[in-house]
């Protein structure tokens, strides 16, 4: 644990990824979406044509690829984040779908042209680990940014919760391709998410468990929330499904935290739905209460990340 993120976790309980950035890069950074007009396996037949049963059919993407180059996506969003932000470093966000799924050459080209964009210091790329190969993985290692995140999907490591929300992959999938990015120097960034269903409290901290044993550098915590237009909104309108209460997330987080490798960035603490998406829980829909629940939840217990780690998992 460096001196950043032992600072960073006295003082709000976890090592978040603010503090990481403002560390690397020497003042506070901030997210400009991208969209390359990736598909999903899980969507196009690849794997499924379903999709995994809580995901929006949009896929979080802006759908701007349509219509602007990245160049030009980037040039629109950057004028705007920075009247706001003022001058912050800006870190691309490649978020819709898998966007390392298709050939090797398209993920090439998308980078090519991101490594000419002006004042992109860092990238996140989302993806599926099911996406991934050394030839992609060569390609992110060798991007020309101060920092690039690989964000892969795990969301449990309960191979039947897997199969129960038609994720397409099972968790050793994860494991093989975070210790394969994580091999060729590039960061990896899991995404795991509370309340699945048919999930119990232990398989989310046997989640957690199964993180802190590979070489992952980050994590996003994501609290299951009912997005119109899934198959999880069928199955919660029909009563089959009913996801955590706030302060069950708030209690599991704080958990997790304190379980948590000390030296892991903390990327997020909730999931942050679209607008217009969310059906239930309404209160998955109020970013700053949920965030204050949370920290109301360290502080209460006086947690701290890395806390109850016992250093073996």
């Amino acid at each position: 644990m460096n001196k950043v993120s032992s600072n960073a976790i006295q003082a709000q309980g976890y090592y978040s990824v603010s503090a990481h950035w403002k560390d690397l890069f020497s003042r506070p950074a901030r997210k400009v979406p991208l969209d390359a007009g990736f598909t999903c396996p899980n969507r196009d037949g690849t794997v499924s044509s379903g999709g995994c049963s809580f995901c929006n059919a949009n896929g979080s993407g802006t759908g701007l690829h349509r219509a602007m180059s990245l160049t030009q996506q980037w040039d629109h969003w950057r004028e705007r984040r920075r009247t706001v932000w003022g001058e912050v470093a800006l870190v691309g966000y490649l978020q819709a779908f898998s966007n390392t799924h298709g050939p090797a050459s398209k993920l090439r080209a998308v980078l090519e042209e991101l490594a000419t964009i002006p004042d992109l210091e860092g990238l996140c790329l989302g993806t599926r680990p099911d996406c991934l190969d050394q030839e992609k993985i060569r390609l992110l290692a060798d991007f020309p940014a101060r920092e690039l995140w690989l964000e892969l999907g795990l969301q449990s490591s309960n191979p039947a919760t897997l199969a129960r929300v038609n994720r397409g992959h099972g968790p050793e999938c994860f494991a093989r391709a975070a210790e394969m990015a994580a091999g060729m120097g590039v960061k990896v960034l899991a995404h795991v998410m509370a309340g699945l269903p048919g999930e119990t409290p232990g398989d989310w901290d046997e989640t957690v468990r199964f993180v802190n044993a590979l070489p992952v550098a980050g994590i996003k915590f994501h609290n299951l929330f009912v997005a119109g237009n899934t198959p999880l909104a069928n199955d919660y309108r029909a009563g089959f499904v009913q996801p955590p209460t706030l302060e069950d997330y708030a209690a599991w987080v704080g958990r997790s935290l304190s379980a948590l490798r000390p030296d892991m960035v903390v990327h997020r603490l909730a999931a942050d739905p679209a607008q217009g998406e969310l059906v239930a829980p309404a209160w998955a829909g109020d970013k700053r209460a949920v965030h204050n629940a949370i920290m109301a939840e360290i502080r209460r217990g006086g947690i701290r990340q890395g806390a109850a780690w016992s250093g073996t998992d």
